[in-house]
């Protein structure tokens, strides 16, 4: 099957972009909900990355450094390097006896505004640890040094990497086909989205009191949405969907447009993944899966910022409005 339009982009009456893409809703009996091809495989991405931090917990290591929600949050996010973040990431590594050249993520400009003027306007370079993947991989060194295993643990082989592909075969429900290796250079498994939005699902009905993968679920998505800021930051649209809907729904955006959404109330999941890799349009089609299942409200501002509002230019001007294709949401 292939892929099928989900956003466009009109312009002067006239259509002038069209996404294409692939997106499947999970629910208590399986698949509910599709568009494309649930079975294509992809690259999750960083919307995986509360599958990667399941065994952060299960192992015992979040228990043993006396890790908070709002550090599980962290783990799980791609933020902005704002202060928030770094500071948090650094105190991480000082409590367990680490610091920067510890990661292996790489160093980039943060993307928070403030931040990177800081760094810009003082001659300073960045470090990794304003990489937007330094909470996962402090989550990564908090169970290298539980397994008492060796530095470089973004290695494939390498115990951390190992329970990870355990974990997220598991909770897919998939022989993972492969690995890439991702921006922060751990490797990246990839599965169908069906098997993405399965996985999601499983967060939606993990019980708390459940087995040690269960309970870890659990409290990976009340962290999530307990600190929605520590999972993205201000201005991005993880952060701000998840303030819109309150606390009851966990969103995760990974690169080349994949989104995913754990909805515990109604016990579903869902992931999508845009083929031209638009972050514009997995934004917009999220929004829009969101609203049908009502666990977003159509009036919510959000919902005008990444769907229905009109697109302006440098001067204000309305240029075109984005649209949701024909049967899609």
């Amino acid at each position: 099957m292939a892929a099928v339009p989900m956003v466009e982009l009109w312009r002067g009456g006239r259509l002038e972009s069209a996404h294409l893409g692939h997106a499947v809703v999970w629910g208590p009996g399986g698949i509910e909900a599709a568009w494309g091809d649930p079975a294509a495989v992809i690259f999750p991405r960083s919307s995986c990355k509360m599958i990667q931090a399941l065994p952060l917990i299960e192992s015992g290591a979040a228990a043993a450094a006396g890790l908070s929600a709002r550090q599980l949050a962290l783990a799980c996010a791609s933020h902005q390097g704002a202060a928030i973040h770094t500071e948090a990431v650094t105190a991480w590594l000082a409590a367990l006896g680490l610091g920067e050249a510890d990661l292996r993520c790489g160093a980039h400009l943060p993307n928070d505004p403030e931040a990177q003027k800081a760094l810009v306007c003082s001659e300073t370079a960045p470090c990794q640890i304003h990489n937007n993947c330094s909470g996962k991989h402090a989550g990564f060194l908090t169970l290298t040094r539980h397994l008492k295993a060796g530095p470089e643990y973004v290695d494939p082989a390498h115990p951390v990497q190992r329970a990870v592909r355990e974990a997220f075969e598991d909770v897919t429900g998939e022989a993972s086909p492969g690995f890439g290796i991702d921006g922060c250079s751990a490797p990246n498994f990839a599965t169908s989205v069906a098997g993405l939005a399965r996985a999601m699902q499983f967060f939606a009905v993990a019980n708390p009191e459940g087995n040690r993968r269960e309970a870890a679920a659990a409290g990976l998505a009340r962290a999530m949405m307990a600190y929605p800021e520590m999972v993205a930051g201000e201005g991005r649209a993880c952060t701000h969907l998840m303030r819109a809907m309150a606390g009851k729904v966990a969103v995760k955006t990974g690169a080349e447009a994949v989104f995913v959404a754990i909805l515990p109330e109604q016990k579903r999941g869902i992931a999508l993944k845009i083929v031209d890799g638009a972050t514009r349009a997995s934004e917009a089609a999220i929004v829009a899966l969101l609203v049908r299942y009502r666990a977003l409200a159509p009036a919510e501002p959000v919902v005008a910022k990444y769907l229905t509002g009109p697109q302006r230019n440098w001067r204000g001007l309305v240029t075109g409005e984005l649209r949701l294709a024909a049967g899609f949401a």
